[in-house]
């Protein structure tokens, strides 16, 4: 059975400053999800397989459309909840944050490069969740226009799209390339999410100068769609 890739992108609240966030989440969230998938491994129960978050910079108007995105493999759809988790907190990061909600997708790894990225567990503290950086990461999250042809849109995606990106990431050095649709687009924020992987600034510039115009333009939603930079991952469960 294909996995699901839960994403719960992150936003948070006024009141909450940007440090307070990435202590909140690394310090008092990470660990109780940890804790909660190994609990459910053991009692043979489902659970999740891996977990990852990245924060996310900035955008070019200073400001955090989103401050970092969840990503949790499960082996099936997680159902939405009818109000967002965290309404009710059961930590000090739910009470930090907005209310979040999963974003059930199906991923399609283009290009591996998974030796670039260390989850070697820590041996001086408890061996995750830990950091990583020392690399550049460039997050699509792509909205779709309105009364858009998901299924026409997803296809050539895969097919037209993926293959122009992968070659230009290739000319580029870019490591690592992974796309993920949602199961139920036309429910969603967004139709789907890419993410490219560089060692540097070098590579997402050449990677510019690379790509070339495929139809994707006939149904992105280029107003919504996000762009949005990281140089860092949280890894829970490698």
């Amino acid at each position: 059975m294909t996995e699901t890739k839960m994403m719960y992108l992150i936003k948070r609240k006024a009141t909450t400053s940007r440090e307070e966030l990435v202590a909140h989440w690394f310090a008092n969230h990470m660990p109780g999800v940890i804790a909660n998938q190994k609990n459910a491994r053991a009692r043979n129960r489902p659970h999740a397989t891996r977990y990852l978050a990245t924060l996310f910079h900035a955008d070019t108007d200073c400001e955090h459309p989103w401050d970092g995105v969840a990503q949790l493999w499960w082996p099936r759809p997680l159902p939405k909840p009818a109000t967002g988790i965290g309404a009710k907190p059961r930590d000090t990061f739910q009470q930090k944050v907005e209310p979040y909600l999963p974003w059930a997708t199906r991923e399609h790894v283009v290009i591996d490069g998974a030796e670039n990225l260390d989850t070697a567990p820590l041996t001086l503290n408890a061996p995750y969740p830990l950091t990583r950086s020392g690399f550049l990461k460039i997050t699509y999250l792509v909205a779709a226009k309105p009364n858009a042809d998901y299924d026409a849109f997803l296809k050539h995606w895969l097919e037209t799209h993926v293959p122009n990106v992968q070659a230009a990431m290739e000319r580029a050095g870019g490591f690592r390339y992974v796309v993920s649709h949602s199961i139920d687009p036309a429910d969603e924020l967004y139709a789907g999410m890419a993410e490219l992987y560089f060692h540097g600034e070098d590579g997402w510039r050449d990677w510019r100068a690379a790509i070339r115009p495929d139809g994707m333009e006939r149904w992105m939603d280029g107003e919504r769609t996000l762009v949005l930079r990281a140089d860092t991952e949280m890894v829970g469960i490698p």
